[in-house]
């Protein structure tokens, strides 16, 4: 039985009552995503946005399903679905792509869904932050939904980050961990799915962080799908520190003159840590402006993969476009996989791709040691430095300063585990 025979029967056994716990604006396309997602099943390799992850083998373990509902603090930007402001039903599900099968499966099964809504010219002073905590006694499956309205000439920073707490009972005591005693609590997995959908309307602002630290038996899929208007400025920034397999989505659509969007992404994967990037920008309107810089440092027998494509329609003329994917193979074990694109039909226009894939700079080393620096040391200051570039990219100050103290300590191996958590050793 391939893997999505189970979904499909999952919905066909629980859909009434996910339905119940959800509301009407997720309800009305629940069933027409299903029939996506069942028509098409998960994508196979032969999939071009899928070349590198086998998502049928992700998918396959026998997950249970969380329906609990989301917990959030009283804000005067952060809402349920259920309690919006505003009417959702133009924006939700509407940004996305319908014919992905990821996104499809998470609209059919997702039963809540948190709206960040900034009216016109509201800039809130500080960053809305989302934290999702992983914890369960038993391996399960969540599907997460975020829609982000920005109104005309509103700005927002957002930061959403994915960890796991040794807090959670499975931890705590291993005799509540499904295999009963005896087993222990590190054969428990996540597998997530989660969709973000971004309406930046005409002279807004919005800077996304993505932070994922996780452990080596979570599985995160997420799809993250951006329009922007007129005179607009958006900045994604995607970081991994610690996963077990990642595959990340961000397709951007510009549809308004004069907008400007960057996209950043930093990733540090080792032992059997996976790890997949994909990326669109889709110019659709002249006068625009995009760049994108994604960094790689793999070791172990970790496995990295980058493809993005900047597409420029015929009429989106006088574009300027760069792109940059660089990598770092720490181990001769590790492999490293990048498909940088270009898809131009407009003849006025300013675009450049690259990629480089290599190993520590041996020469770099010697002389580092020459002056007294261990191997070890030496190794990990080269790496930080190959990292600084995406780190100083962050324009908030605070997360900057963290960032470079975590990614240092993910270098030395200090994010390996948490205090008293036994799931990483």
């Amino acid at each position: 039985m391939k893997s999505e025979q189970q979904y499909i029967e999952l919905y066909s056994e629980a859909g009434t009552l996910i339905k119940q716990k959800s509301c009407e604006v997720m309800n009305a396309v629940r069933d027409a995503a299903f029939e996506v997602f069942k028509s098409q099943g998960f994508p196979s390799k032969k999939v071009e946005r899928y070349k590198y992850t086998d998502v049928d083998a992700a998918f396959a373990p026998n997950y249970g399903i969380s329906l609990n509902p989301y917990e959030i603090k009283p804000s005067k930007y952060i809402f349920r679905f259920s309690e919006a402001p505003i009417d959702i039903t133009p924006y939700y599900n509407n940004v996305a792509d319908k014919s992905d099968s990821i996104s499809a499966l998470n609209t059919a099964l997702a039963h809540d869904g948190i709206l960040i809504y900034v009216p016109k010219n509201d800039k809130p002073a500080d960053p809305i932050q989302i934290d999702y905590t992983l914890r369960g006694s038993q391996d399960t499956m969540m599907n997460r939904r975020v829609l982000i309205i920005l109104e005309q000439g509103a700005e927002a920073t957002i930061i959403l980050n994915d960890k796991i707490t040794p807090q959670y009972d499975a931890i705590q005591d291993s005799s509540a961990h499904r295999g009963g005693e005896g087993q222990s609590p590190e054969g428990i997995s996540f597998l997530t799915t989660q969709v973000i959908e971004a309406v930046c309307k005409d002279n807004s602002r919005l800077d996304i962080y993505e932070v994922e630290e996780t452990y080596t038996l979570c599985k995160r899929f997420s799809n993250v799908y951006i329009q922007e208007g007129r005179d607009c400025s958006v900045k994604h920034n995607s970081i991994t520190l610690f996963n077990g397999q990642s595959r990340n989505l961000c397709d951007v659509y510009m549809q308004g003159e004069n907008s400007e969007v960057t996209l950043n992404g930093c990733v540090i994967a080792d032992k059997n840590q996976r790890v997949d990037n994909n990326t669109l920008i889709h110019h659709q309107v002249p006068n625009c402006q995009s760049n994108e810089l994604y960094k790689y440092v793999v070791d172990g027998q970790a496995v990295g993969a980058f493809a993005g494509k900047i597409l420029v329609d015929k009429d989106a003329q006088k574009i300027s476009s760069q792109e940059t994917n660089a990598n770092l193979c720490a181990s001769s074990d590790a492999r490293m996989y990048t498909q940088p694109m270009l898809e131009i039909y407009a003849d006025d226009v300013k675009c450049a791709h690259g990629s480089t894939v290599g190993v520590m700079d041996e020469s770099a080393l010697f002389y580092m040691r020459q002056r007294g620096i261990c191997e070890d040391e030496a190794r990990t200051l080269l790496k930080n430095a190959f990292m600084g570039q995406v780190i100083d990219q962050i324009q908030l100050q605070p997360l900057r300063d963290k960032l470079y103290v975590k990614v240092e300590k993910r270098f030395r191996g200090e994010l390996d585990k948490c205090a008293d958590c036994r799931l990483c050793k």
